[in-house]
């Protein structure tokens, strides 16, 4: 989501990112990531991308039309050759 957010222009910071290492000596709420919207401004925007990015990871597989690549639902571009789906 960070990454995804990134992308498309949402400034992110993602909180906890290097704590998973303390797991067990930290409770597992103290190292879970958050993913935090830095401008206050773009929350709507970043929250609808992250709602349309989950909606799509529920996608039924694809076949590219360029390599003949069966693709997972939730990629946009063909893994073997990146063109668009």
């Amino acid at each position: 989501m960070k990454n995804l957010l990134e992308a498309r222009g949402v400034e992110v910071f993602l909180k906890n990112e290097f704590q998973q290492g303390a797991a067990g000596q930290l409770s597992a709420f103290d190292v879970w990531p958050e993913l935090w919207i830095v401008n206050e401004e773009q929350y709507d925007q970043a929250k609808g991308l992250i709602e349309e990015a989950i909606s799509k990871s529920v996608s039924e597989d694809w076949v590219c039309n360029v390599c003949n690549e069966t693709n997972d639902g939730s990629f946009d571009l063909c893994w073997r050759c990146q063109h668009e789906k």
